[in-house]
Protein backbone atom coordinates (compact mmCIF):
# COMPACT_ATOMS: atom_id res chain seq x y z
CA UNK A 1 0.00 0.00 0.00
CA UNK A 2 1.23 3.48 -0.87
CA UNK A 3 2.41 5.65 2.03
CA UNK A 4 -0.09 8.49 2.61
CA UNK A 5 1.12 12.06 2.09
CA UNK A 6 -0.40 14.90 4.11
CA UNK A 7 -0.39 18.29 2.32
CA UNK A 8 -3.26 19.98 4.14
CA UNK A 9 -1.41 21.84 6.90
CA UNK A 10 -3.50 25.00 6.40
CA UNK A 11 -6.56 23.01 7.48
CA UNK A 12 -4.86 21.66 10.60
CA UNK A 13 -1.45 20.54 11.79
CA UNK A 14 -0.52 17.43 13.76
CA UNK A 15 0.34 18.13 17.37
CA UNK A 16 4.11 18.26 17.70
CA UNK A 17 5.29 15.45 20.05
CA UNK A 18 7.19 18.07 22.06
CA UNK A 19 3.94 19.97 22.57
CA UNK A 20 2.05 16.84 23.60
CA UNK A 21 4.77 16.01 26.12
CA UNK A 22 4.23 19.41 27.78
CA UNK A 23 0.46 18.92 27.85
CA UNK A 24 0.16 15.39 29.23
CA UNK A 25 0.83 16.11 32.94
CA UNK A 26 -2.06 18.59 32.99
CA UNK A 27 -4.52 15.81 32.16
CA UNK A 28 -3.39 13.72 35.12
CA UNK A 29 -1.35 14.66 38.20
CA UNK A 30 -1.37 18.44 37.45
CA UNK A 31 -5.12 18.58 36.87
CA UNK A 32 -5.98 21.68 38.93
CA UNK A 33 -8.42 24.44 38.02
CA UNK A 34 -6.42 27.57 37.20
CA UNK A 35 -9.01 29.69 39.02
CA UNK A 36 -8.56 27.77 42.30
CA UNK A 37 -5.54 29.61 43.63
CA UNK A 38 -6.01 28.73 47.29
CA UNK A 39 -4.28 25.34 46.96
CA UNK A 40 -1.26 23.77 45.29
CA UNK A 41 -3.08 22.16 42.38
CA UNK A 42 -4.79 25.35 41.35
CA UNK A 43 -1.67 27.46 41.77
CA UNK A 44 0.30 24.99 39.65
CA UNK A 45 -2.29 25.24 36.86
CA UNK A 46 -2.43 29.04 37.12
CA UNK A 47 1.35 29.30 36.86
CA UNK A 48 1.34 27.08 33.77
CA UNK A 49 -1.33 29.26 32.16
CA UNK A 50 0.64 32.45 32.82
CA UNK A 51 3.79 30.86 31.45
CA UNK A 52 1.88 29.95 28.27
CA UNK A 53 0.54 33.51 28.08
CA UNK A 54 4.12 34.77 28.11
CA UNK A 55 5.13 32.31 25.38
CA UNK A 56 2.28 33.39 23.10
CA UNK A 57 3.02 37.06 23.78
CA UNK A 58 6.70 36.59 22.91
CA UNK A 59 5.80 35.05 19.55
CA UNK A 60 3.83 38.13 18.43
CA UNK A 61 5.65 40.89 20.30
CA UNK A 62 2.90 41.56 22.85
CA UNK A 63 2.60 42.17 26.58
CA UNK A 64 1.36 38.94 28.25
CA UNK A 65 -1.49 40.93 29.81
CA UNK A 66 -2.78 41.56 26.26
CA UNK A 67 -3.34 37.84 25.52
CA UNK A 68 -6.86 36.47 26.08
CA UNK A 69 -7.25 32.69 25.72
CA UNK A 70 -10.27 31.42 23.74
CA UNK A 71 -11.57 28.16 22.32
CA UNK A 72 -9.98 28.94 18.96
CA UNK A 73 -9.59 31.58 16.26
CA UNK A 74 -13.30 31.65 15.37
CA UNK A 75 -14.24 32.66 18.90
CA UNK A 76 -11.36 35.17 18.95
CA UNK A 77 -12.63 36.71 15.70
CA UNK A 78 -16.16 37.01 17.08
CA UNK A 79 -14.90 38.50 20.33
CA UNK A 80 -12.76 41.04 18.50
CA UNK A 81 -15.36 42.31 16.05
CA UNK A 82 -18.57 41.99 18.08
CA UNK A 83 -16.77 43.03 21.25
CA UNK A 84 -15.53 46.29 19.74
CA UNK A 85 -18.94 47.11 18.26
CA UNK A 86 -20.61 46.49 21.64
CA UNK A 87 -18.15 48.59 23.64
CA UNK A 88 -19.63 51.74 25.24
CA UNK A 89 -16.34 53.49 24.48
CA UNK A 90 -17.23 53.64 20.76
CA UNK A 91 -20.96 54.29 20.88
CA UNK A 92 -20.54 57.88 19.80
CA UNK A 93 -19.58 56.60 16.35
CA UNK A 94 -21.73 54.96 13.71
CA UNK A 95 -20.94 51.28 13.48
CA UNK A 96 -19.10 51.11 10.15
CA UNK A 97 -16.66 48.24 9.51
CA UNK A 98 -14.36 47.81 6.52
CA UNK A 99 -13.19 44.31 5.59
CA UNK A 100 -12.13 42.33 2.51
CA UNK A 101 -14.12 39.97 0.29
CA UNK A 102 -11.49 37.21 0.69
CA UNK A 103 -11.50 37.09 4.51
CA UNK A 104 -12.10 33.83 6.34
CA UNK A 105 -15.75 32.94 6.83
CA UNK A 106 -15.37 33.60 10.56
CA UNK A 107 -14.85 37.28 9.71
CA UNK A 108 -17.30 37.49 6.81
CA UNK A 109 -20.16 35.76 8.62
CA UNK A 110 -19.58 37.85 11.76
CA UNK A 111 -19.70 41.02 9.69
CA UNK A 112 -22.86 39.90 7.88
CA UNK A 113 -24.48 39.16 11.25
CA UNK A 114 -23.66 42.68 12.39
CA UNK A 115 -24.87 44.06 9.06
CA UNK A 116 -28.24 42.43 9.72
CA UNK A 117 -28.23 44.11 13.13
CA UNK A 118 -27.63 47.70 12.13
CA UNK A 119 -23.94 47.93 11.23
CA UNK A 120 -22.71 49.25 7.90
CA UNK A 121 -20.16 46.91 6.32
CA UNK A 122 -17.89 47.61 3.35
CA UNK A 123 -16.41 44.54 1.65
CA UNK A 124 -13.32 45.57 -0.32
CA UNK A 125 -12.39 43.83 -3.58
CA UNK A 126 -9.02 42.30 -4.43
CA UNK A 127 -7.10 42.05 -7.70
CA UNK A 128 -6.50 38.92 -9.76
CA UNK A 129 -3.55 37.97 -7.53
CA UNK A 130 -5.68 38.27 -4.38
CA UNK A 131 -3.98 41.49 -3.26
CA UNK A 132 -5.75 44.45 -1.68
CA UNK A 133 -5.45 47.87 -3.34
CA UNK A 134 -4.77 50.28 -0.49
CA UNK A 135 -6.39 53.10 -2.47
CA UNK A 136 -9.64 51.16 -2.17
CA UNK A 137 -9.15 51.07 1.60
CA UNK A 138 -8.51 54.81 1.69
CA UNK A 139 -11.74 55.47 -0.23
CA UNK A 140 -13.74 53.18 2.05
CA UNK A 141 -12.67 54.63 5.42
CA UNK A 142 -14.80 57.55 6.58
CA UNK A 143 -15.27 59.54 9.76
CA UNK A 144 -17.90 56.95 10.74
CA UNK A 145 -15.55 53.95 10.46
CA UNK A 146 -14.95 52.12 13.72
CA UNK A 147 -12.92 49.09 12.64
CA UNK A 148 -10.87 47.79 9.71
CA UNK A 149 -10.49 43.99 9.56
CA UNK A 150 -7.90 42.58 7.14
CA UNK A 151 -6.43 39.10 7.48
CA UNK A 152 -2.65 38.76 7.58
CA UNK A 153 -2.46 35.77 5.22
CA UNK A 154 -5.20 34.11 3.21
CA UNK A 155 -6.02 30.53 4.14
CA UNK A 156 -6.68 29.38 0.56
CA UNK A 157 -4.01 31.16 -1.50
CA UNK A 158 -1.49 32.12 1.19
CA UNK A 159 -1.49 35.70 -0.11
CA UNK A 160 -0.06 38.08 2.51
CA UNK A 161 -1.54 41.53 3.06
CA UNK A 162 0.69 44.44 4.22
CA UNK A 163 -0.72 44.61 7.75
CA UNK A 164 2.09 46.88 8.96
CA UNK A 165 1.15 49.49 6.38
CA UNK A 166 -2.58 49.05 6.94
CA UNK A 167 -2.20 49.34 10.71
CA UNK A 168 -0.22 52.55 10.31
CA UNK A 169 -2.87 54.00 8.03
CA UNK A 170 -5.63 53.10 10.50
CA UNK A 171 -3.75 54.73 13.35
CA UNK A 172 -3.46 57.94 11.36
CA UNK A 173 -7.22 57.88 10.78
CA UNK A 174 -8.05 57.03 14.40
CA UNK A 175 -9.61 53.71 13.34
CA UNK A 176 -9.14 50.38 15.11
CA UNK A 177 -7.32 47.68 13.15
CA UNK A 178 -7.98 43.95 13.63
CA UNK A 179 -6.13 41.21 11.77
CA UNK A 180 -7.05 37.54 11.62
CA UNK A 181 -3.52 36.13 11.73
CA UNK A 182 -4.53 32.49 12.09
CA UNK A 183 -2.52 31.34 9.07
CA UNK A 184 0.34 33.81 9.53
CA UNK A 185 1.27 33.28 13.18
CA UNK A 186 4.24 30.92 13.42
CA UNK A 187 4.93 31.27 9.69
CA UNK A 188 5.91 34.92 9.34
CA UNK A 189 7.47 37.31 11.83
CA UNK A 190 4.83 39.36 13.67
CA UNK A 191 5.37 42.25 16.09
CA UNK A 192 2.03 43.75 17.08
CA UNK A 193 3.70 46.63 18.89
CA UNK A 194 5.91 47.59 15.95
CA UNK A 195 3.09 47.06 13.45
CA UNK A 196 0.52 49.00 15.47
CA UNK A 197 -2.11 46.25 15.39
CA UNK A 198 -4.99 46.74 17.86
CA UNK A 199 -6.47 43.21 17.86
CA UNK A 200 -5.17 39.90 16.47
CA UNK A 201 -6.57 36.36 16.46
CA UNK A 202 -4.69 33.06 16.35
CA UNK A 203 -5.27 29.32 16.83
CA UNK A 204 -3.17 26.54 18.35
CA UNK A 205 -4.01 23.83 15.84
CA UNK A 206 -2.46 25.81 12.97
CA UNK A 207 0.94 25.88 14.72
CA UNK A 208 1.28 22.23 15.82
CA UNK A 209 -0.71 22.67 19.01
CA UNK A 210 -4.03 21.07 20.04
CA UNK A 211 -7.45 21.82 18.63
CA UNK A 212 -9.94 23.74 20.74
CA UNK A 213 -7.74 26.57 21.96
CA UNK A 214 -6.71 29.94 20.57
CA UNK A 215 -6.08 33.50 21.63
CA UNK A 216 -7.01 37.11 21.01
CA UNK A 217 -4.50 39.91 21.38
CA UNK A 218 -6.12 43.13 22.65
CA UNK A 219 -3.95 46.25 22.81
CA UNK A 220 -3.72 47.78 26.32
CA UNK A 221 -2.12 51.14 25.51
CA UNK A 222 -1.26 53.63 22.81
CA UNK A 223 -4.32 53.72 22.58
CA UNK A 224 -6.14 50.93 24.42
CA UNK A 225 -8.58 48.83 22.40
CA UNK A 226 -11.91 48.48 24.20
CA UNK A 227 -13.81 45.24 23.89
CA UNK A 228 -16.94 43.79 25.50
CA UNK A 229 -17.17 40.05 26.39
CA UNK A 230 -19.36 37.59 24.52
CA UNK A 231 -19.38 35.05 27.35
CA UNK A 232 -20.31 36.04 30.91
CA UNK A 233 -20.02 34.13 34.16
CA UNK A 234 -17.05 34.53 36.45
CA UNK A 235 -14.92 37.26 34.94
CA UNK A 236 -12.06 35.06 33.78
CA UNK A 237 -9.44 36.39 31.36
CA UNK A 238 -9.69 39.95 32.69
CA UNK A 239 -13.43 39.86 32.25
CA UNK A 240 -13.30 39.21 28.49
CA UNK A 241 -13.80 35.44 28.41
CA UNK A 242 -15.45 33.66 31.33
CA UNK A 243 -15.22 29.91 31.77
CA UNK A 244 -12.97 27.28 33.32
CA UNK A 245 -9.60 27.40 31.60
CA UNK A 246 -8.61 24.60 29.24
CA UNK A 247 -5.26 24.24 31.00
CA UNK A 248 -3.79 21.38 28.90
CA UNK A 249 -4.81 23.17 25.70
CA UNK A 250 -3.38 26.50 26.84
CA UNK A 251 -0.14 24.82 27.87
CA UNK A 252 -0.01 23.23 24.41
CA UNK A 253 -0.57 26.57 22.70
CA UNK A 254 2.23 28.11 24.71
CA UNK A 255 4.62 25.26 23.94
CA UNK A 256 3.74 25.42 20.23
CA UNK A 257 4.32 29.18 20.20
CA UNK A 258 7.71 28.78 21.85
CA UNK A 259 8.83 26.20 19.28
CA UNK A 260 7.67 28.39 16.40
CA UNK A 261 9.58 31.34 17.81
CA UNK A 262 12.80 29.33 17.94
CA UNK A 263 12.47 27.46 14.63
CA UNK A 264 10.25 29.56 12.36
CA UNK A 265 12.90 31.19 10.15
CA UNK A 266 14.74 27.98 9.29
CA UNK A 267 11.51 26.00 8.92
CA UNK A 268 9.92 28.46 6.49
CA UNK A 269 13.01 28.56 4.28
CA UNK A 270 12.94 24.78 4.03
CA UNK A 271 9.22 24.80 3.21
CA UNK A 272 9.62 27.52 0.60
CA UNK A 273 12.22 25.43 -1.20
CA UNK A 274 9.99 22.34 -1.09
CA UNK A 275 6.97 24.30 -2.31
CA UNK A 276 8.90 25.82 -5.21
CA UNK A 277 10.10 22.36 -6.25
CA UNK A 278 6.56 21.01 -5.99
CA UNK A 279 5.02 23.84 -8.01
CA UNK A 280 7.73 23.93 -10.66
CA UNK A 281 7.47 20.22 -11.35
CA UNK A 282 3.67 20.22 -11.44
CA UNK A 283 3.46 23.21 -13.77
CA UNK A 284 6.11 21.73 -16.07
CA UNK A 285 4.52 18.27 -16.24
CA UNK A 286 0.84 19.22 -16.36
CA UNK A 287 -0.08 21.56 -19.20
CA UNK A 288 -3.50 22.41 -17.72
CA UNK A 289 -2.09 23.42 -14.31
CA UNK A 290 -2.29 27.11 -13.32
CA UNK A 291 -1.11 28.72 -10.08
CA UNK A 292 -3.57 30.99 -8.21
CA UNK A 293 -2.51 33.93 -6.07
CA UNK A 294 0.50 36.22 -6.03
CA UNK A 295 3.71 34.39 -7.01
CA UNK A 296 5.80 35.82 -4.16
CA UNK A 297 3.60 37.70 -1.66
CA UNK A 298 2.34 34.56 0.03
CA UNK A 299 3.11 32.05 2.74
CA UNK A 300 6.12 29.83 2.15
CA UNK A 301 4.06 26.65 2.55
CA UNK A 302 0.98 27.33 0.41
CA UNK A 303 0.30 26.46 -3.21
CA UNK A 304 -3.12 26.88 -4.82
CA UNK A 305 -3.26 25.28 -8.27
CA UNK A 306 -6.12 24.89 -10.72
CA UNK A 307 -6.28 21.99 -13.15
CA UNK A 308 -8.26 23.55 -15.98
CA UNK A 309 -11.11 21.42 -17.25
CA UNK A 310 -11.12 19.02 -14.30
CA UNK A 311 -13.23 18.89 -11.16
CA UNK A 312 -11.10 19.29 -8.04
CA UNK A 313 -13.37 17.14 -5.86
CA UNK A 314 -13.17 14.32 -8.38
CA UNK A 315 -9.40 14.69 -8.52
CA UNK A 316 -9.07 14.57 -4.73
CA UNK A 317 -11.33 11.53 -4.48
CA UNK A 318 -9.08 9.76 -6.97
CA UNK A 319 -6.08 10.35 -4.66
CA UNK A 320 -7.17 8.93 -1.27
CA UNK A 321 -3.56 8.69 -0.12
CA UNK A 322 -2.85 12.38 -0.73
CA UNK A 323 -4.45 14.94 1.60
CA UNK A 324 -5.18 18.36 0.09
CA UNK A 325 -8.23 20.66 -0.09
CA UNK A 326 -10.56 21.90 -2.80
CA UNK A 327 -11.49 24.87 -0.57
CA UNK A 328 -10.80 25.98 2.98
CA UNK A 329 -11.61 23.26 5.51
CA UNK A 330 -14.09 25.47 7.36
CA UNK A 331 -16.31 25.91 4.30
CA UNK A 332 -15.75 22.74 2.29
CA UNK A 333 -18.95 21.13 3.61
CA UNK A 334 -20.94 23.52 1.43
CA UNK A 335 -19.41 21.98 -1.73
CA UNK A 336 -19.35 25.39 -3.37
CA UNK A 337 -16.52 26.77 -5.54
CA UNK A 338 -13.97 28.91 -3.72
CA UNK A 339 -15.42 32.34 -2.89
CA UNK A 340 -11.80 33.54 -2.51
CA UNK A 341 -10.89 32.71 -6.11
CA UNK A 342 -14.25 34.05 -7.28
CA UNK A 343 -13.45 37.38 -5.60
CA UNK A 344 -10.14 37.33 -7.52
CA UNK A 345 -12.12 37.15 -10.78
CA UNK A 346 -11.29 33.53 -11.58
CA UNK A 347 -13.18 31.80 -14.38
CA UNK A 348 -15.49 28.88 -13.74
CA UNK A 349 -12.85 26.42 -15.02
CA UNK A 350 -10.31 27.83 -12.58
CA UNK A 351 -12.80 27.72 -9.72
CA UNK A 352 -13.92 24.17 -10.43
CA UNK A 353 -10.40 22.80 -10.79
CA UNK A 354 -8.65 24.51 -7.86
CA UNK A 355 -6.75 22.55 -5.21
CA UNK A 356 -4.89 23.93 -2.21
CA UNK A 357 -1.71 22.10 -1.24
CA UNK A 358 -0.16 23.23 2.04
CA UNK A 359 3.13 21.90 3.40
CA UNK A 360 4.31 21.76 6.99
CA UNK A 361 6.89 20.89 9.60
CA UNK A 362 6.84 17.16 8.90
CA UNK A 363 6.73 17.33 5.08
CA UNK A 364 9.71 15.56 3.51
CA UNK A 365 11.42 15.72 0.12
CA UNK A 366 10.30 12.16 -0.57
CA UNK A 367 6.69 13.14 0.12
CA UNK A 368 6.97 16.00 -2.38
CA UNK A 369 8.34 13.66 -5.04
CA UNK A 370 5.55 11.20 -4.33
CA UNK A 371 2.89 13.92 -4.43
CA UNK A 372 4.07 15.21 -7.81
CA UNK A 373 3.96 11.69 -9.27
CA UNK A 374 0.52 11.02 -7.81
CA UNK A 375 -1.04 14.27 -8.99
CA UNK A 376 0.47 14.03 -12.46
CA UNK A 377 -0.73 10.44 -12.90
CA UNK A 378 -4.25 11.11 -11.64
CA UNK A 379 -4.64 14.25 -13.73
CA UNK A 380 -3.60 12.35 -16.85
CA UNK A 381 -6.02 9.52 -16.01
CA UNK A 382 -8.92 11.91 -15.45
CA UNK A 383 -8.14 13.78 -18.68
CA UNK A 384 -8.12 10.46 -20.55
CA UNK A 385 -11.43 9.45 -19.00
CA UNK A 386 -12.92 12.85 -19.82
CA UNK A 387 -11.87 12.59 -23.46
CA UNK A 388 -13.42 9.14 -23.69
CA UNK A 389 -16.71 10.38 -22.19
CA UNK A 390 -16.77 13.32 -24.59
CA UNK A 391 -16.11 10.99 -27.51
CA UNK A 392 -18.96 8.66 -26.46
CA UNK A 393 -21.30 11.60 -26.02
CA UNK A 394 -20.40 12.91 -29.47
CA UNK A 395 -21.14 9.49 -30.94
CA UNK A 396 -24.51 9.35 -29.16
CA UNK A 397 -25.41 12.79 -30.49
CA UNK A 398 -24.60 11.95 -34.08
CA UNK A 399 -25.73 8.31 -33.93
CA UNK A 400 -22.91 7.39 -36.32
CA UNK A 401 -20.58 5.44 -34.03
Amino acid sequence: MKTPVYLDYNATTPTDPRVLEKMLPFFTERFGNAASRHHQWGCDAAEAVERAREEVAQLIGADPREIIFTSGATEAVNLAIKGVVASPAYRQRRRHIVTVATEHKAVLDTCRYLQDNGCEITFLPVDSDGCLNLDELDRAVTSDTLLVSVMHANNETGVIHPVHEIAGYCKQKGVLFFTDATQAVGRVAIDVEAFGVDLLSLSAHKIYGPKGVGALYVRRRGPRARCEPLIHGGGHERGLRSGTMNVPGVVGLGAAASICRDEMAEEQERLRALRERFETQLLERISIARRNGHPTKRLANTSNISFIGLDSDELLRSMPDLAASSASACTSASLQPSYVLRAMGASEDVLRGSVRFSLGRFTTEEEIRSAVETVAARVEKLRHDLRERQSRNACDDTATC
